[in-house]
């Protein structure tokens, strides 16, 4: 080492202790001002964004909450874009739509799960319909089965549906949100999403991987300065939608079976909102934070209090493909 970089190097060890300190310092002020903030909107509720005239594309909106939040979304003057592989799912979603004033409604069949017909309708849509600007991936299946008991080609579909259609979709629909630095992505994923579930694996793996996607690409968008597109990510215990017909909750109180209006509307406050997550029920938010922090052994044992090693013990659920 000459003595040139000798005599230099206690002074960059003296700026990076600084940058150290201001930056800290920095941080620590921006948590209390954001602490702050998330304080008085409790208190103030957060003014709504307008989404008349917004194209709205939901995934599976041939029924359940694909179909309430299409509902939702036209009271609020949205023109919607309605996807579902449920031909007679999606007349009867536009019908309801329509007898409530809907301004616009677009159908379409479409199989969320293969790649190339995602891409084929998405085109057609921006031929007939224009840039889709709030993109809602609500198609969902699930299973039911024990690992070890669920044929391959089930898992296959699984994960095509619940999590590879939101990369298509992105894939798709993102490019015209990112050219106007305008849009919001809204994945409607799951608690099963947070926490393991025993029976569920495959479900749980594709909803963890649908909140981790969904999450990456917000960062993604967030640090290319594209912060006018925002995300939602929706993780809601069971709904009471058939879907999960069979299955029981230990604490009915505590972690009820959701209703369906209920979770549409929550979801469609969340996005006018730009809530970033938003968890059903309440409890959820405390579950997901022990799950996290809590050593192994009591983590399964809250597991067990919960009953999620015997939520699936009498499932049936439906072949519908709805969330």
């Amino acid at each position: 080492m000459s003595s040139a970089t000798r005599d230099l190097s206690p002074w960059f060890k003296k700026k990076n202790a600084m940058n150290f300190i201001l930056e800290t310092l920095q941080v620590l002020g921006l948590v209390l001002w954001y602490s702050l903030e998330t304080l008085v909107r409790l208190f103030v509720p957060t003014k709504r964004k307008n989404v008349s005239g917004e194209v709205v594309l939901i995934t599976g909106s041939g029924g359940g909450i694909g179909r309430l939040m299409a509902l939702e979304f036209a009271d609020l003057g949205a023109v919607l874009v309605l996807w579902d592989i449920n031909q007679e799912g999606l007349k009867e979603t536009a019908r309801q739509v329509k007898e409530r004033g809907g301004p616009r409604v677009h159908c379409y069949l479409c199989d969320c799960s293969d790649k190339a017909e995602v891409y084929s309708v998405a085109d057609q849509v921006k031929r007939e319909v224009g840039d889709v600007t709030i993109l809602v991936n609500n198609a969902g299946i699930v299973t039911g089965k024990k690992f070890m008991d669920a044929p391959d080609t089930l898992i296959e579909k699984t994960m095509e549906v619940n999590t590879m259609a939101h990369f298509w979709t992105y894939k798709a629909f993102l490019p015209a949100m990112i050219a106007n630095n305008h849009g919001h992505l809204v994945s409607i994923a799951s608690s099963a999403g947070l926490i393991g579930v025993n029976g569920l694996a495959d479900y749980c793996g594709s909803k963890f991987a649908a909140v981790g996607f969904a999450e990456s690409i917000s960062l993604e968008l967030l640090a290319t300065g594209k912060d006018g597109i925002k995300t939602t990510i929706v993780c809601p215990y069971f709904i009471n939608t058939g879907m999960f017909d069979g299955c029981q909750t230990k604490w009915p109180r505590m972690l009820p079976i959701l209703d369906p209006h209920y979770v549409a509307k929550k979801i469609i406050g969340a996005v006018l909102t730009d809530q970033v997550f938003l968890l059903m029920p309440k409890s959820m938010y405390l579950i997901a934070g022990l799950k996290n922090i809590l050593p192994t052994k009591q983590g399964v044992l809250l597991g067990h209090y919960l009953g999620a090693f015997n939520v699936m013990d009498h499932f049936r659920g439906h072949t519908k493909k709805v969330q």
